[in-house]
């Protein structure tokens, strides 16, 4: 058994344990399950346990309650590899990448991503680990205003990888706006060009993460979609407005488009096209790609675009509205799961609230909303790892244990996460 360095350790870990013991053996009242142990002490952890994850995942009341007494150290095994540069090999073996196609159907249906990176550079990591596939290709555009130390720190990662890069054109991205639909198309065309074989594209944003392995995410995209574009929650917009107004955040089935104020745009669009509204994020064929890149209507709507903030929300709907158009999904209307989100507005009815925070009406996902996101028909979900990043360490080990279950390849040891049974405690000062 451990030797503690100090009674207050011990107190910790014998709180610890004795709190689980609790959770998984005890059925402890109301008032006893609400109640926080005034004598513990925060402290940080090395790996969580798959116990507490387990817990979390299966939704028992005092699972968070633990969790609020233990800190990781805060991406310390990813951002140790960039300390310690090596070789790519050692690297990739000590990050836990899989490095091989994990059934024939993923091998042949490749696909591609837009990642756009700022500076949260350990959470890019765990993100790319988890939809990492040597089949599949990632185009990562660096914010132009990137600290110097991450752009160096991320060139050097993606050396590592023959299908990975960065984007042969920066923009300064912010979360929306022009800068950031060009940045997504200048890595489309990069991704045209190089000589990786892809059938569809998907963009995220480096604070995303998968509740959906990659074989679900082909699985999805083949028996759904069968060559269509997934422009998510599409709604006509009126564009009768003479001057450059804000564009509306990103609607929602409830939300009546026609009446908001901030649904009206400026200048009669080119082409006479009718505007549509939709979600920034999409899943998108290679033919439609091949479209945005070379007919003249989506080259004047990007032009028109310019100067309307969030063009992102409606220029990948507006376009694949064209019956022309590669993939059009004309009939699609809201359908497309490609971003979980909860909003304050359906709290009771599809959803029980958000355990985290909100933010824009939406929800910022806590530990005790990880049961409804393993269960939510969505390809991604979006996070705040500063804010509580066992929500993600948890999600990650989840996920992982569930593309091995269901690899039609054995699994090599250094793809699976390291697993503890015990608390590496010490007191937080």
């Amino acid at each position: 058994m451990s030797q503690f360095r100090t009674t207050k350790a011990g107190l910790v870990a014998c709180g610890v344990i004795c709190t689980f013991i609790f959770l998984y053996f005890g059925s402890p009242g109301p008032e006893e399950a609400e109640e926080e142990p005034a004598h513990l002490a925060v402290v940080e952890c090395g790996f969580y346990p798959d116990e507490l994850c387990s817990a979390l995942f299966e939704g028992k009341k005092a699972a968070p309650q633990i969790a609020q007494f233990c800190k990781p150290p805060h991406n310390s095994e990813i951002l140790a590899h960039f300390r310690t540069p090596g070789n790519c090999s050692r690297m990739a073996w000590g990050l836990h990448f899989i490095t091989r196609p994990l059934s024939a159907e993923e091998k042949n249906f490749s696909l591609a991503y837009i990642i756009s990176v700022h500076k949260e550079l350990a959470m890019f990591v765990r993100l790319l680990r988890a939809i990492y596939a040597p089949q599949n290709v990632y185009c990562v555009h660096i914010d132009e205003k990137a600290p110097k130390k991450v752009k160096s720190a991320m060139q050097s990662f993606v050396n590592c990888f023959e299908n990975v890069f960065i984007s042969s054109k920066t923009q300064q991205a912010a979360h929306d706006g022009p800068k950031r639909l060009q940045a997504e198309i200048n890595c489309m065309r990069d991704l045209v060009h190089s000589t990786f074989d892809w059938h569809y594209v998907m963009n995220l944003y480096g604070q995303e993460f998968p509740i959906k392995t990659n074989k679900e995410i082909i699985s999805y995209i083949r028996t759904k979609w069968k060559g269509k574009n997934i422009t998510p929650r599409v709604i006509p917009l009126p564009n009768t407005n003479p001057k450059p107004v804000q564009s509306p955040p990103e609607p929602h089935p409830k939300e009546n488009a026609h009446t908001s104020p901030k649904t009206r745009l400026k200048q009669k669009p080119p082409h006479n096209l009718t505007v549509y509204s939709g979600s920034a994020y999409f899943a998108l064929t290679r033919k439609f790609v091949g479209f945005i890149l070379t007919d003249p209507r989506a080259k004047r709507m990007l032009q028109w675009s310019k100067d309307v903030q969030s063009p992102e929300m409606h220029y990948w709907a507006t376009l694949s509205q064209l019956k022309d158009a590669p993939g059009a999904t004309s009939d699609a209307g809201w359908e497309g799961n490609i971003q979980a989100t909860k909003w304050r507005m359906e709290e009771g009815d599809g959803h029980k609230g958000c355990t985290g925070h909100d933010a824009q009406d939406t929800c910022v996902y806590g530990l005790g909303d990880l049961p409804w996101l393993v269960q939510s028909p969505a390809l991604f979900a979006k996070f705040e790892p500063s804010t509580d990043p066992l929500v993600v360490a948890c999600l990650e080990r989840w996920h992982r244990l569930k593309a091995l279950r269901q690899a039609e390849v054995p699994a090599e040891s250094h793809w699976q996460f390291p697993q503890e049974s015990h608390f590496n405690s010490q007191p937080h000062h």
